[in-house]
């Protein structure tokens, strides 16, 4: 497939890997989540290779996929983990990624969370993104009050366009992210004098899936310029965060060359002669995965026929949040020359907008055949719920010719352990 190489038909059949998917539906059920461990390899050292050379920590960025498994095979391959949360802290922690490789960012960072990342390893983590005045003299008197002092990056907004959909764009002035860019330098000097508080970097990220590197080159002509005023003005950065963002191939895009970014971080950031982190999730992990599901009916309306499979919204969200394309393809593998027809392909949620895809031309398809919904790596699994009361769907990774399920679908009763009969108290005795 395109984008997946390492989702094939072999002998008429889809494989991820050297696996059948029909082989692993029946032994895990529909839907789930297939991952290819090769396709983590690759696409790590993809960007690892473009930045040979460089000081530059590849740093996860947990939000697109938090699967334990998966961030274990990225920790072992080199990376550290970008983290919006005190829980995706410790997911990475668990999956063994040192605090001293992860970064915490987000707007809404709470005082027991920065205490959280100021203990965490028992030296903290490598660096806070800070992105409001507020933040930073809330963590000047966290830290202080733990008595140590906390690494922070500003992330500045450069208001600058990303060019891509206006939910996933971060980089504008009237997004909530970050600092303007004038304000940054005051906001510099008001850090290196707060009690807790050692600036070390800048830090600004635009947008997530960017197929155009022409906003990163604006973006990393600011950071450059801010670097040397800073310095300037005696404040000695020693690392600028590039945030992430590289797009990959969903439909017919054309994602940019790894290298070709990497050669606009050696014009325009190299020669600062500072640390440098990356923050990809996508891009590392988007292709690496699919989403198995079933066809439960063929429904043949007056003006319409719908595919309605046993995956939903909750299980892949980002079509209903983002008018997101998606490919999907049977798992047969269709006859040579099979006749394409239009097909509204939906899920069974109680929701209109439970569709992954309107007219989408496929080939002949009856009851109880199976469908990838491919590409489905980043913000799916990620984004899931359990709407309707529908579990989480399982998780499994392949390698060569093996899987191994690495979360497993929960039963009703796991999913409700958290509930209990109302027992009523009275806000004065408690």
């Amino acid at each position: 497939m395109t984008g997946m190489p390492w989702f094939q038909y072999r002998d008429g059949a889809l494989c991820a890997e050297g696996v059948q998917l029909s082989a692993i539906a029946a032994a895990v059920g529909t839907p789930a989540y297939v991952y290819s461990t090769q396709a983590l390899r690759q696409s790590y050292r993809a960007l690892a290779d473009a930045f040979a050379g460089l000081p530059a920590l590849i740093a996860y960025a947990v939000k697109a996929n938090g699967n334990l498994a998966l961030l274990r095979h990225l920790g072992e391959l080199g990376a550290g983990a970008d983290v919006v949360s005190v829980g995706e802290m410790q997911l990475a922690i668990k999956a063994g990624i040192a605090p001293s490789k992860i970064i915490f960012a987000g707007v809404g960072k709470t005082r027991a969370e920065m205490a959280a990342a100021l203990k965490a390893g028992n030296t903290g983590i490598l660096q806070f993104n800070v992105e409001s005045e507020p933040e930073l003299r809330a963590l000047s008197e966290v830290a202080t009050a733990l008595g140590v002092v906390a690494p922070v990056a500003i992330r500045i907004n450069p208001d600058v366009d990303a060019k891509t959909h206006k939910k996933i764009t971060t980089g504008k002035a009237e997004n909530k992210f970050g600092v303007p860019y004038d304000r940054a330098r005051a906001l510099y000097a008001e850090a290196a004098k707060l009690p807790g508080i050692k600036p070390v970097g800048v830090h600004a990220h635009i947008g997530s899936q960017l197929n155009d590197l022409t906003p990163y080159e604006a973006t990393f002509i600011r950071l450059a310029e801010l670097v040397r005023a800073l310095r300037a003005d005696g404040i000695n950065l020693t690392r600028v965060d590039l945030g992430g963002g590289l797009g990959i191939r969903y439909d017919d895009e054309t994602p940019p060359d790894p290298r070709a970014y990497a050669d606009l971080v050696r014009k325009h950031i190299a020669p600062l002669g500072c640390e440098l982190a990356l923050e990809p999730g996508r891009f590392l992990v988007g292709n690496a995965g699919l989403l198995l599901t079933q066809v439960t009916y063929v429904k043949q309306a007056e003006a319409k026929r719908f595919l309605i499979l046993d995956a939903g919204m909750n299980d892949l969200i980002r079509p209903a949040l983002y008018e997101a394309y998606h490919g999907i393809v049977p798992v047969a593998e269709p006859a040579a020359g099979a006749e394409l027809s239009p097909a509204d392909i939906v899920g069974p949620v109680c929701e209109t907008g439970d569709t992954f895809a309107e007219d989408r031309q496929m080939p002949p398809v009856v009851d109880g055949d199976l469908l990838a919904i491919l590409s489905a790596g980043a913000y799916s699994s990620a984004m899931a719920s359990t709407y309707n009361a529908r579990p989480l769907a399982p998780e499994v990774l392949v390698q060569e010719n093996q899987f191994a399920v690495v979360r497993r679908r929960p039963s009703i009763e796991e999913m409700t352990a958290l509930e209990s009969p109302a027992l009523w108290r009275d806000p004065a005795k408690a």
